[in-house]
């Protein structure tokens, strides 16, 4: 061999470590795509620091890349593809209509709900045990939760009869969240007016509706709930109530949902597991264990109700 050429197959020997060093070193690109209902901060810090402990820093070994759609359902198609062009290595969603718009964008990119309204009969996944295709995470939205408000409604306003949902009507869960609230209402012996609408649009008819039906109470749907809703729910006299954590925070009267922290650490996990080589297909999808009933004393305050000791002793946060 000569010289040069002996020196040429050094070179390359050693330069070829460095070049694999550099692909593994590769920094994992997380999208995060979320409808903007609510402030992305809710979620976006929870689930950092949750990564965290699973002992990925952001910034160093890992990404997050984050869209909303603005609180616009039509948005978040377009967000969805934007993620997709950037060429990241999973996406994260939060609530159903982020996780169809991201399925649509991709079925090669893993998706991980976090978390999602019954995706078996949405059509997002086969079979909890065994999801298939590119989509995994969290079911929140059981028949349990759902009917979960109505039994609230009958512990803080017992002479309530019609209950009212205010339900999204581009949200592919919707019919079956109305149809859990139906059958958890004719136990209870109560009547349930559903009241649809989409999000960011004008409430004044969808409130006029109520008005008009003399409804007593009101459940209100994660992906349409926002302050605006809480505060027109206040000025009608109607207690709201839902199955998001942000519902009591943000000016409902009590929210009972999974519990957010869990939330946060069964995502990253899922994330964790997918990067090292775990197919979404294969992972089962999980169901909280964890519930939290949030109870706003301003709002019941505001709307002349008492809420019993009983009931505040149960509740994992009082907001006074």
């Amino acid at each position: 061999m000569r010289r040069r050429e002996f020196f040429g197959v050094l070179s390359g020997a050693a330069s070829w470590p460095l070049s694999a060093r550099a692909q593994q070193a590769k920094v994992p690109t997380i999208g995060i795509l979320l409808t903007g209902s609510e402030d992305p901060e809710i979620f976006l810090k929870g689930f950092r620091e949750s990564l965290k402990e699973l002992g990925y820093i952001e910034g160093q070994s890992i990404r997050l890349v984050v869209r909303t759609g603005e609180g616009r359902a039509s948005l978040l198609p377009e967000r969805a593809a934007e993620l997709v062009r950037l060429q990241v290595d999973l996406i994260v969603t939060s609530q159903t209509p982020t996780v169809i718009a991201a399925k649509q964008a991709t079925r090669d990119i893993p998706i991980v709900m976090a978390a999602a309204g019954d995706p078996v009969a949405t059509g997002l996944i086969e079979s909890l045990a065994r999801p298939g295709g590119n989509v995994t995470g969290m079911s929140a939205a059981t028949a349990d939760v759902a009917a979960k408000s109505l039994e609230l409604i009958r512990e803080v306003k017992p002479s309530a009869r019609r209950v009212a949902v205010l339900a999204n009507e581009v949200d592919p869960f919707t019919p079956a969240l109305l149809q859990q609230i139906a059958q958890g209402a004719l136990a209870l012996g109560l009547e349930v007016v559903p009241v649809m609408t989409r999000p960011a649009a004008p409430l004044e008819a969808a409130f006029e509706a109520m008005r008009s039906k003399q409804v007593d109470a009101l459940i209100v749907q994660g992906t349409v709930g926002s302050k605006e809703v809480f505060e027109l729910a206040i000025k009608h006299g109607l207690p709201s109530f839902g199955s998001n954590r942000q519902v009591a925070r943000s000016g409902g009267l009590m929210s009972y949902a999974a519990n957010a922290l869990e939330m946060h650490r069964e995502a990253a996990g899922y994330v964790d597991k997918i990067l090292k080589g775990r197919k979404p297909a294969d992972l089962p999808v999980s169901l909280p264990t964890r519930y939290e009933l949030v109870v706003n004393l301003k709002t019941a305050q505001a709307l002349g109700l008492t809420v019993s000791p009983v009931l505040l002793a149960r509740a994992d946060e009082v907001i006074e």
